[in-house]
C-alpha cells in the first residue's frame, strides 16, 4: 500500500553487519552500490554483495538508513553469513526486541527454508537450485525456490497478516494463488502464478480486474460471520470510527491546525455518514485491502489476484480508491462507471457512485490507521519504512474533505 506518489528515489547503497548462523557478530562489509532502490528488495542486496565482495549472505533486517523516508540512499543492513569472511570490526550491538520477526533473526529463514522442503516433499517436489531470496522487511519475507520446470513461493509474515493463508484456502475455488501448504499462520509455500505482473494493464484488462472482484464480492455479501472465524480484521462503522479518532488523535502534532479541525468535524460525523453509507444499499463483505492492477499476474485468458494480507470485512467499495490511484488518468471515470453498472447488476437499485463518495475520506483514513497499526506492531529500526504514511494519509483525508466541502 503506498501513500502519495514521490519521485523517483536516488540509487541506493547497501552497508552489511554480517552474523553468523548463530548470531555472533562478524563484522561489517564496504558499502556497495545496488541496482534497484527500494529498501525491502533483498535480491539486488545478494546479487551486489556477491559481485563486490564474492560472499554469499541472507538479509536479515534493516538496521538504519540515512534518508528518513523510504527509498535510496545509504542502507545497513543485518545479514547473516554461512562461512567466516574478512570484515571490518563493528562496534555497534544488537539487542533483542519482542516485535522482531522469526526471519529477521539468525537462523530464521534457513528455519523457513527448510519447512518448506519438507512441505515440497510431501507433494512430491525437489528444488533443483539454491533459494532466491526476493524480499525482506516487516511485512514479509519472501523466496523463489525452484523445482522441476517450475517455481514456488515461500512467504512468511507477520502474526497480523496472519489471516492471508486462511483467506486464500476459503477462496480456492477462486481466482487467487494455489496454496501448496501453510503452518496455521506465518508461512505460506505458493505455486507460480503463469503470466506477468499488470502494473501496465490495458483499459479492457483493468475492466476485466474490477469484474474479478464484484464477482468475488458479492459472492461473500452475507456471510459476515465466517468472514470473521477466518481471522480479518473488520473495518464496520463502529470499529473504524473509534480507530480513526485514535489515530488522528495520535497524530496530531503533527498535522496543521487547519487540517486537525476539519479530520475532528469528519470523526463527529462519521456515524452520519456510515448511515448515509448503508442507505446505499451494499452490504459489508470481503475486501481485499489492497486492490491495485499491480496485485494481478495475468496471462492471455488468465487474471489472477495476489497479495491478500491487507484483506478484511467491510464495505466493497473501500477497494475501489488504491485501484483509480493507479491506472491512467483518462481511464478512471470510464473504470468508474463500470464499477457502478457491475455492482448494479447484481444489486438493482443499490447506489454504488454515491457509496464511493461518502467513502473517499472513509477510504483514505482507514489507510492512515493501518499505518498506524504497522507502526504499532514492527521493532523501532523498521520503522523508518512507515514511520510518515499514517499521518500522510490522514493530510490526503483533510484534502480530500476540503475539497468536498
Amino acid at each position: 500500500m503506498n501513500g502519495e506518489k514521490q519521485s523517483e528515489p536516488p540509487p541506493r547503497v547497501a552497508r552489511l553487519v554480517l552474523v553468523s548462523p548463530e548470531g555472533a557478530v562478524v563484522g561489517r562489509l564496504a558499502p556497495v552500490p545496488v541496482e534497484l532502490p527500494w529498501w525491502q528488495d533483498a535480491q539486488s542486496v545478494v546479487l551486489a554483495v556477491r559481485e563486490y565482495h564474492g560472499i554469499d549472505v541472507t538479509i536479515l533486517r534493516l538496521l538504519e538508513a540515512v534518508r528518513d523516508r523510504p527509498h535510496g540512499g545509504e542502507v545497513t543492513y543485518l545479514a547473516e553469513v554461512a562461512q567466516p569472511v574478512p570484515a571490518e570490526v563493528w562496534a555497534g550491538r544488537l539487542e533483542p526486541h519482542p516485535l522482531r520477526q522469526s526471519y529477521a533473526e539468525p537462523g530464521g529463514p534457513a528455519a523457513d527454508l527448510a519447512w518448506a522442503r519438507r512441505i515440497l516433499a510431501g507433494h512430491g517436489l525437489t528444488p533443483v537450485g539454491k533459494p532466491v531470496q526476493i524480499r525482506s522487511w516487516n511485512l514479509s519475507s519472501i523466496w523463489r525456490i525452484p523445482v522441476a520446470r517450475q517455481a514456488v513461493w515461500l512467504k512468511v509474515v507477520p502474526p497480523f497478516f496472519a489471516h492471508e493463508p486462511r483467506v486464500i484456502t476459503a477462496l480456492v475455488d477462486r481466482p487467487v494463488p494455489e496454496l501448496l501448504g501453510h503452518d496455521g499462520g506465518r508461512r505460506m509455500l505458493l505455486a507460480e502464478v503463469a503470466g506477468e505482473d499488470m502494473y501496465e494493464a490495458s483499459l479492457p484488462r483493468l475492466l476485466e480486474m474490477v469484474t474479478l472482484l464484484v464477482e468475488l464480492q458479492s459472492s461473500w455479501t452475507g456471510r459476515v460471520e465466517q468472514l470473521r472465524s477466518i481471522g480479518l480484521p473488520y473495518w464496520g462503522g463502529p470499529t473504524l470510527i473509534a480507530a480513526i479518532g485514535d489515530v488522528a488523535e495520535r497524530a496530531s502534532e503533527e498535522l496543521s491546525r487547519n487540517e486537525l479541525t476539519l479530520l475532528q468535524r469528519f470523526v463527529s460525523g462519521l456515524a452520519d455518514r456510515f448511515a448515509a453509507l448503508e442507505s446505499c444499499g451494499l452490504p459489508d463483505t470481503l475486501v481485499h485491502g489492497d486492490f491495485h492492477p499491480g496485485n494481478f499476474r495475468g496471462a492471455e485468458r488468465t487474471l489472477t489476484l495476489l497479495d491478500w494480507g491487507d484483506s478484511g470485512i467491510g464495505h466493497p467499495m473501500l477497494d475501489q480508491p488504491a485501484f483509480l490511484d493507479r491506472v491512467p488518468f483518462e481511464y478512471v471515470e470510464t473504470i468508474k462507471e463500470y464499477w457502478a453498472s457491475a455492482w448494479l447488476a447484481r444489486l438493482p437499485g443499490c447506489e454504488p457512485a454515491r457509496a464511493a463518495g461518502l467513502l473517499a475520506p472513509i477510504a483514505a483514513a482507514r489507510q492512515a490507521v493501518i499505518y498506524r497499526q504497522f507502526l504499532d506492531n514492527i521493532e523501532p529500526s523498521e520503522q523508518v519504512y512507515h514511520r510518515d504514511d499514517s499521518a500522510d494519509w490522514l493530510r490526503r483525508t483533510a484534502a480530500l474533505l476540503r475539497a468536498g466541502s
